[in-house]
């Protein structure tokens, strides 16, 4: 099967690809082509984005900037693929036999930048001049009915250990998926953090300490003098000297910053966060 040729990376960020924004394109009656293909159409702002996806498979996609499109030539790797994605009638189905190929944080990251969100709730204490935001995750798999989420949601509980709740919306198949706690969501946005790194343009989804930020200055503009909180904010709180002396001491000695984060309690975006606070003044 080709699908075995590719990396194991490859096989993580393919299948979350067809599973989210993508698709295998049919192949019709009459048609010249002998093979199908892959297509994932995208927003000029997400063009970065699909710009970072396709360099984890340089040989087999290609972009069109005239369309908007992440596509690629017809290969029989696409053909073999179908029936594990689509069912007879041409809709999408989870590919229950494919999913022990997606174990790696790269299969979680890409489905999430694809169909999630990072919702921010808003709760604002007029009396203590404190606002305090709660950040959750949403995956929005509109593709796929109730029955086909929880075969991913088993998947995701036993390879990831994440747990998604379902919730009732109203577009595509009324249902998604969503965590029912902060705590699910910064671990969440810490696991798949080396992979969404270095894909600066889906931040707004991706880094809580930057979006973190934007919110904040936003806020400040509109309630002067008020504190800006985040749920879940021992995480996210102020620096002590000793632990800015350990974060430099770890750095020197050559930690990754998931290792740093781990050693200090803190979240890996957090320590990037700061690890560019110390460069600029020239303490890195």
């Amino acid at each position: 099967m080709e699908f075995n040729k590719l990396t194991p990376i490859q096989q993580n960020i393919l299948a979350a690809s067809i599973l989210g924004d993508g698709e295998i394109t049919k192949l019709y009656k009459g048609s010249r082509r002998k093979n199908n293909s892959y297509r994932e159409h995208y927003g000029a702002k997400q063009k970065e984005y699909r710009e970072w996806k396709q360099a984890f498979l340089p040989e087999l996609l290609y972009l069109t900037p005239q369309s908007c499109t992440l596509r690629s030539s017809s290969q029989l790797l696409f053909t073999e693929l179908y029936p594990y994605f689509y069912d007879n009638g041409g809709n999408k189905q989870i590919p229950q036999t494919l999913l022990r190929f997606c174990d790696l944080p790269h299969f979680l990251a890409a489905l999430y930048m694809d169909d999630g969100t990072l919702c921010i709730t808003k709760r604002i204490n007029h009396k203590k001049s404190i606002i305090y935001l709660t950040p959750s995750i949403m995956l929005a798999l509109q593709n796929f009915p109730r029955k086909q989420l929880e075969l991913l949601c088993q998947h995701i509980q036993e390879t990831f250990n994440f747990t998604f709740h379902f919730l009732a919306v109203k577009d595509g198949k009324n249902v998604a998926l969503k965590f029912t706690s902060v705590k699910d969501t910064f671990a969440f946005l810490d696991y798949i953090s080396p992979v969404t790194a270095s894909c600066p343009s889906m931040y707004y989804k991706t880094n809580w300490a930057w979006r973190f930020q934007k919110e904040k200055s936003l806020l400040e503009k509109l309630y002067p003098g008020y504190d800006i909180i985040a749920s879940c904010s021992e995480r996210y709180r102020n620096y002590s000297n000793e632990e800015i002396e350990m974060l430099l001491k770890l750095k020197e000695q050559g930690y990754t910053v998931s290792d740093m984060a781990s050693a200090l309690g803190r979240t890996y975006w957090s320590v990037t966060y700061k690890l560019r606070e110390l460069r600029a003044a020239d303490m890195v």
